[in-house]
């Protein structure tokens, strides 16, 4: 409730800045999420063409490469302390004709609410605190989100309420960011790359090892390389499936290998991505990589990939949301992530369907016959 309380103070320095107010024809989008938010966000970018974006830092490289971003304004500077609070709020108060929030938490309310923006569009979600009503006050449309509303329309129904996420595709950079030097192994010929993430931001939602076994040994019999990216301090989960299987000798370890800004390209090199609900499986989407999606507690009618997509989990264990993130479940990881027999029958069959695949074994079984 300070935010309440600061805006009041700004209440004044606000109503005289309005008088002197001149139309800028700028916009602002606040999402100070992660990766795979951020990557969720850019289709309401990509409409809007131009926006400043006031974002975490940790997406900084890919907001670097971004065509459609011109200022990106970091979160962590901008709360770090009340100077530095009322400074921001001061600076974007008359700058913008458009602002458009999308994570609505009390620092980013209050400096949607501190803006006199001629059109001032709110996402509201089922998180929303009773004393938020003050900021929402202030805003011009109200886009109302629930726990089975799909983010990426509703983020693009602030700009216009009749787009669909059809309308405007994702990007990860835009354009696709290609980095001088990459690793030569990411061309490996005459396999089917499977990318996968080991684990997520949030430990919870990471897929444990004998969930991975059992997807490798169900496609022992294709030709796959599973490159497995991750930063460095996700090594420990792979020490992990090591200790409890010894080295699976299809695996490429390229964690730690290839950073944020190389890595939509490197995941564009990939056939097919592999993850729970992590910031890479919203990277290999926006590159139209296919996904396969272990959803676990995670709600995929919210949120999920929407290019080529098998989805994989049971609906029973949903508990996990966009603006209400668990970190604890009553249920362990291997119950959450199990694969059915049947589920494994679904990945192979979506992995022999790759273009790559298909390739592959056609040559395969020539050579055979």
């Amino acid at each position: 409730m300070s935010y309440i309380f600061l805006l009041i103070l700004l209440l004044p320095i606000k109503t005289i800045g309005k008088l002197f107010r001149k139309k800028t024809g700028r916009n602002l989008v606040i999402q100070t999420a992660k990766i795979g938010d951020f990557v969720n966000v850019t289709p309401l970018l990509a409409y809007l063409q131009k926006s400043d974006v006031l974002i975490s830092r940790s997406v900084s490289m890919l907001a670097k490469h971004d065509e459609t971003i011109e200022t990106a304004f970091f979160i962590e500077q901008r709360k770090r302390n009340l100077w530095q609070k009322l400074s921001f709020a001061c600076h974007i108060m008359n700058r913008y004709d458009n602002v458009y929030l999308l994570q609505p938490n009390s620092v980013n309310l209050f400096f949607a609410a501190v803006c006199n923006a001629s059109n001032k569009q709110f996402i509201s979600t089922y998180a929303r605190k009773w004393y938020h009503g003050v900021f929402y006050a202030t805003a011009h449309g109200i886009v109302d989100h629930g726990k089975k509303t799909l983010s990426v329309t509703n983020y693009l129904h602030l700009a216009d309420r009749s787009l669909s996420w059809q309308m405007s595709p994702k990007h990860a950079t835009k354009p696709l960011f290609r980095p001088a030097v990459y690793p030569e192994i990411l061309d490996k010929p005459g396999v089917i790359r499977i990318g996968i993430s080991i684990s997520a931001g949030n430990n919870a939602k990471t897929v444990p090892p004998v969930i991975w076994k059992r997807i490798v040994d169900c496609l022992a019999t294709l030709p796959c390389v599973f490159y497995v990216f991750g930063t460095p301090d996700e090594q420990s989960w792979m020490d992990d499936i090591t200790a409890a299987y010894g080295h699976f000798p299809h695996f490429v370890n390229m964690i730690g290998k290839v950073s944020l800004e190389e890595l939509p390209w490197a995941i564009s090199k990939m056939d097919c991505y592999i993850a729970s609900d992590s910031g890479n499986i919203y990277i290999a989407d926006a590159v139209n990589v296919p996904v396969v999606m272990l959803f676990g507690p995670c709600c995929h009618y919210e949120q999920r990939p929407l290019g080529k997509t098998l989805l994989i989990g049971d609906d029973k264990n949903i508990c996990s949301y966009v603006f209400e993130t668990k970190y604890h479940f009553s249920q362990d990881r291997e119950a959450l992530f199990a694969v059915t027999d049947t589920s494994l029958d679904q990945i192979e069959q979506f992995i022999r369907e790759l273009p790559q695949a298909s390739v592959l074994l056609n040559v395969r079984n020539a050579q055979g016959n």
